[in-house]
């Protein structure tokens, strides 16, 4: 038996042991649903089938969809920006800034059809401006394809939410800055018809509401109809320990919205900063088929210094209606109460269906045996062309190193996958022998163009040296630690484990016996934008022009 073959039956015991289910049925399910970083979720259900879409900023793929059965184990389906050509033009992320592209998304289902509706944010270096391009999406099955962008010309602002009504009519809701604001970070809600045949707005705009408490970033309205009565919900407050839910209902779509009295619906402000999860909000609701409600939310947990390395994350919250309790007020409608027990998103829940359990694979192994990269691989933006290849050399991933190093709005040879828990074991098998001095590959952990980790052997005058580097924001990168690897063959396995708050990196010759090269505290990598970090491989040759590659044998990731 071959060591590949061996590495393989361990990797399947492994992963076996870490996809078994933590609970019994009937019991409990732990939030995050979609551990790493998926933020800002949207969901829809067709037939007994949940979907939900998430953020995904400046990543290619972008539009990452996951399907459920009971709304406790999510699978990586598809996305909805998964083509070249999907992503020039105006919903560029060839280049796009970090923490740009892709924000806020809504997946809904009409008459066979599935609608995305999303904002690419892009700023133009020439002109110093952002631009705002609101744009929808289409598809018959989740999997895809996806139907290139239709972009919805004249739509200010961010976070748009497509309704259908009841009479037929289809309407954009978006959020933007109102012309006389009355304080600095007011937003707006307002309302217009699509024509969805042409892919345009139709009549006027309708502005709705304000926002609850202030008003203060009042964004990520959805609409839904429920007994005769419209209800606006957005987000608001930022995207830290401030964000909120907030609602408010109206008889007519177009207005006036009245504010529910006990907003916000949902926060973490009356917590303490240490509880194990923040900043929820952005949230999206979803009635059962026997009329039960639940709502999935953002919220970082705060495992490394009150925030995560894994960035903001989706959560499961149960929901249930209730009307006003003085019959004096006369009031028909009803207002939905987030987590009724506690009024909070809780870690432990009860299951939403019997019978049921949640199976948690805290685990990722790629061996590159199959001819299409698996769906969990992210880029930073649209690869450069032939940067990979799973052809050359069957059964490993074959990374081309190019000129290009990390960088703001770069395009390096650099692909990873999402980090889903604090604590963690990330290695991989590479074989590696450049003929060009100054090309370096190995493993990273990147969370910005400015914030990273990379362990990899670099060619300098002949020799191989193996080489820590990190970047923190606002600083040059540093190199932790680097040493020339004496008995170098080839091939060599790389590792990085996370325990106790502090990272540990070790280097194997042989892939048995693992040589400990650097240790650092775990905090480097926050997440201090919108996005989590990524476990991944990486390779370059520095500026200069070669023909070199890395094959990777396999990767593992597992959490402690």
């Amino acid at each position: 038996m071959n060591i590949k073959k061996s590495f393989r039956l361990i990797v399947l015991g492994i992963s076996l042991i870490f996809t078994l289910p933590l609970f019994s049925q009937n019991s409990s399910f732990i939030n995050p649903i979609i551990p790493g970083g998926y933020p800002d979720p949207s969901i829809c259900k067709v037939g007994d089938t949940f979907y939900i879409v998430n953020s995904s900023f400046e990543y290619y793929p972008g539009l990452p969809i996951h399907k459920s059965k009971d709304l406790i184990n999510w699978e990586l389906i598809g996305y909805g920006l998964h083509r070249e050509e999907q992503c020039t033009g105006k919903v560029n992320l060839v280049n796009v800034q970090s923490d740009g592209g892709i924000h806020a998304p809504t997946i809904r289902f009409n008459n066979g059809t599935f609608y995305i509706i999303t904002t690419n944010v892009y700023y133009n270096e020439d002109a110093k401006t952002t631009d705002f391009v609101n744009f929808i999406i289409t598809a018959k099955n989740p999997e895809g394809p996806w139907s290139n962008p239709h972009i919805l010309e004249g739509a200010p602002g961010i976070d748009p939410d497509i309704f259908f009504d009841d009479d037929g009519k289809v309407w954009y809701v978006g959020t933007h800055s109102p012309e006389k604001p009355n304080f600095p970070g007011e937003g707006e809600i307002w309302l217009q018809e699509i024509d969805i045949e042409n892919w345009k707005l139709i009549g006027k705009q309708s502005y709705l509401w304000r926002g609850a408490c202030g008003g203060v970033w009042a964004e990520g309205p959805h609409i839904y109809k429920r007994n005769g009565w419209y209800y606006l919900m957005i987000a608001e407050g930022g995207t830290s320990f401030n964000h909120a839910v907030m609602i408010a209902v109206s008889d007519s779509l177009k207005g006036p919205f009245i504010a529910n009295e006990r907003n916000p619906i949902l926060t973490t402000r009356h917590l303490s900063y240490d509880n194990w999860v923040h900043s929820t909000g952005h949230a999206d609701l979803i009635e059962l088929n026997d009329g039960r409600w639940y709502m999935v939310a953002l919220g970082i947990r705060g495992d490394e210094e009150r925030g995560s390395n894994m960035g903001r994350e989706t959560h499961l919250v149960p929901v249930q209606w209730e009307k006003e309790p003085f019959e004096w007020k006369d009031i028909k409608y009803e207002w939905p109460v987030v987590a009724p027990q506690t009024g909070q998103v809780e870690r432990f829940n009860p299951v939403p269906f019997n019978n049921t359990s949640q199976k948690r694979n805290a685990s990722f192994v790629d061996n590159f045996d199959y001819t299409k990269l698996n769906l969990a691989w992210n880029f930073r933006r649209v690869p450069t062309k032939n940067m990979y290849s799973l052809s050359a050399n069957k059964g490993n991933l074959r990374l081309y190193t190019n000129p290009n190093v990390i960088k703001e709005r770069g395009r390096t040879s650099l692909m990873g996958f999402r980090q889903t828990e604090s604590d963690f074991e990330y290695q991989a098998k590479m074989n590696f022998y450049p003929k060009s001095d100054n090309s370096e590959a190995g493993i990273s952990i990147v969370q910005k163009d400015d914030n990273y980790f990379t362990l990899t052997v670099v060619k300098e005058n002949n020799k191989y040296i193996l080489q820590l580097k990190l970047a923190d924001p606002n600083s040059k990168p540093e190199v932790l630690n680097k040493q020339v690897i004496s008995n170098y063959n080839k091939e060599i396995t790389l590792k990085v484990k996370s325990r106790n708050h502090n990272y540990s990196f070790y280097y194997s010759m042989n892939g048995v016996e693992f040589i400990l090269f650097e240790e650092t505290k775990a905090n480097h990598i926050l997440s201090k934008g919108y996005t989590g970090a990524y476990f991944g491989v990486h390779a370059t040759s520095n500026g200069e022009n070669s023909i070199d590659y890395a094959d990777f044998d396999w990767v593992s990731y597992k959490s402690n």
